[in-house]
């Protein structure tokens, strides 16, 4: 990648933006400076202070294609193909366009209400600029489209420029004629007849000229070209590097540049995807899906098509994603909407029934894949034996927390040894490395941990049974009851009772419950509102079941046997996760776990 800098003048680098020379690529949002801003990048230029470099990227590259735009003011319709595209510099180019190219008014915004727009004519008071007493700045007039100042809400106007004569008559220098030599021209000699050649007036505009006007005329800027061979990855980065104080830019911007220049519109597309994900019975949690999701895995998938082909390794890496052309988009769009929604179904099979209670989003992105891919190489996941498949590789990586950091390369390992292991292969990496220490679950004390909300959903696919009405929970009424998380042994009872509250705060010591549920509870001791249960007419069998299908010995919670309790649901908790990961859990017995828990966690039935 070849970078060099020019310096080129400001007459020079408007002029590209006026014809068109000089755009901006699709992926640059359009701006609006406040109108302080604006006065003080005047102030610079007009005192001759340096602005800073901007950086422009040469084009045509056919491998770098973005659609391209005009600069916000730039009103002709008969622009050239453009040689650069301007990576940064937009807002301070853009604004100097404005003010200096265009006669009409400026749109900006109130420094005291960003939500307020402004329209305004930038002119600069010929005597101020001149005083050496004065600030360049106070010289720098801003005033409305109509060119008036006014106070007393518009009913006194205390600066009239609407007319020549009037800037003439208050010596009011109009900035979008500075760089035109011959409008400049033009004014002065208007200037000159307006006083009848007064010799002060003409001196005046004489000094104002060398020292104000021909800092502007003159004024240059370094530009950073960046060769036209650079690689999208590279232009991102770029981009991210100079553009510090804006918003990220994401490939989801630069694919969907890349692919406007084809004529296609990614973000309406996304647009339908989305619109699609909302009609279905996951839609709470397909919301979570955002479009980087939906790349990364488009790029997952079609680089693993590719691999069948010899054509490289399985990748999904900010440079595949960028090298993603449209026709592979196309081929693979549906059957990635498809790989999503999927997805999703499994998830609320697995117990994870809104996108708050999700252990990883990032994990969504190879499982999605890998429902792809199963549909379009007919691959039957919903076999038992593909269905434990998928569902250990899930859970070994949430129980393992695998899915924590940067993902990409695990991304691509796990469709490779997921669909591997279905054809017959050996286990995956993630299932292989995932382990889980029995004291973690005292360290899962909110819903922040994957692994503490894979402990919820492990307890919701079970099917257990409220604790007041021994209804079934399921989906449905999870939703319906508004159901959350809450304290077994609750809360207030366990610091009246001084428990640890590394146990009585822990995933151990919750469950999903219903909001009137929990209501019924209140800060009362176990023995206590298990009475309740009885008194709503439940049998000592339903309150059995009940209590039990949450993973919670009855007698105990009966007698209010908080340590009996600990120990006894933690040994429950870990054979479930056991059985969800496919594998033992080391260290049940271990020295330090029985310090922990104040017993073994050992039980007869674990793997």
């Amino acid at each position: 990648m070849a970078v060099h800098s020019v310096d080129h003048s400001l007459y020079e680098l408007l002029t590209w933006v006026g014809n068109g020379k000089a755009q901006l690529p699709d992926f640059q949002r359009s701006w609006v400076w406040d109108d302080t801003k604006i006065c003080k990048l005047i102030e610079s230029i007009s005192s001759g202070f340096p602005m800073g470099a901007a950086m422009f990227l040469e084009t045509g590259n056919d491998n770098v294609r973005f659609k391209y735009r005009p600069l916000e003011g730039v009103t002709s319709t008969n622009l050239e193909t453009p040689d650069f595209l301007i990576l940064d510099g937009q807002q301070r180019l853009t604004t100097l366009y404005q003010v200096f190219k265009s006669a009409e008014p400026v749109t900006t915004r109130s420094i005291s209400n960003k939500d307020k727009l402004l329209l305004r004519h930038y002119y600069i008071n010929i005597r101020k600029a001149l005083d050496p007493a004065s600030d360049r700045l106070d010289a720098i007039i801003s005033i409305n489209e109509k060119k008036q100042q006014t106070e007393d809400i518009g009913r006194n106007i205390i600066l009239d420029l609407s007319t020549r004569e009037k800037e003439f008559e208050n010596l009011m220098y109009p900035l979008n004629v500075a760089l035109d030599l011959s409008a400049s021209s033009d004014w002065m000699l208007d200037l000159n007849d307006y006083y009848n050649g007064d010799p002060e007036i003409m001196k005046l505009f004489k000094d104002f000229n060398k020292q104000v006007l021909q800092n502007i005329q003159t004024y240059k800027i370094p530009i950073i070209h960046v060769a036209k061979d650079t690689s999208k990855e590279a232009v991102c980065q770029i981009f991210e590097n100079v553009n510090t104080g804006g918003v990220k830019l994401t490939v989801f911007e630069l694919v969907t540049a890349t692919f406007a220049a084809d004529e296609f519109n990614l973000r309406d597309d996304w647009a339908d995807i989305q619109e699609k994900f909302k009609s279905t019975k996951q839609a709470d949690i397909l919301r979570v899906v955002e479009n980087t999701n939906f790349l990364t895995a488009m790029a997952l998938l079609i680089s693993y098509k590719q691999s069948l082909l010899g054509k490289g390794a399985v990748s999904c890496k900010k440079r595949d994603v960028l090298k993603m052309n449209l026709e592979d988009y196309k081929a693979n769009r549906d059957y990635l909407v498809s790989g999503f929604i999927k997805a999703s179904s499994f998830l609320i099979n697995q117990g994870v029934f809104t996108s708050l209670n999700l252990p990883y989003t990032s994990q969504l992105v190879p499982l999605a894949t890998i429902f792809a891919i199963a549909e379009e190489q007919n691959i039957n996941l919903s076999i038992q034996t593909n269905k434990d498949i998928l569902a250990n590789w899930y859970w070994c990586g949430v129980f393992g927390e695998l899915y924590g950091g940067a993902n990409e390369t695990r991304y691509a390992t796990d469709v490779v040894d997921v669909i591997n292991q279905i054809k017959g292969g050996g286990q995956p990496e993630t299932v292989i490395r995932a382990s889980f220490q029995p004291r973690r679950l005292l360290s899962m004390q909110t819903r922040n941990s994957a692994a503490y909300k894979g402990v919820m959903a492990l307890i919701l696919q079970d099917s257990p049974l409220d604790f007041m009405s021994a209804n079934k929970m399921d989906i449905a009424t999870y939703l319906d009851e508004s159901t959350d998380i809450h304290h077994i042994f609750p809360q207030n009872y366990c610091e009246q009772q001084g428990y640890d509250s590394l146990k009585w705060n822990s995933v151990i010591n919750k469950t999903p419950i219903y909001a009137s549920t929990n209501r019924s509870i209140g800060g009362r001791a176990p023995s206590e509102y298990i009475g309740t249960m009885a008194n709503k007419g439940l049998t000592d069998i339903q309150m059995k079941d009940a209590i039990s299908s949450h993973k919670i010995d009855f007698d105990l919670l009966k007698a209010d046997n908080f340590d009996g309790f600990i120990i006894d649901r933690a040994i429950k908790l870990l054979d479930r996760i056991e059985v969800a990961m496919g594998k033992s859990i080391p260290g049940r017995d271990s020295e330090d776990t029985i310090k922990a828990f104040g017993g073994s966690l050992v039980t007869n039935h674990s793997l």
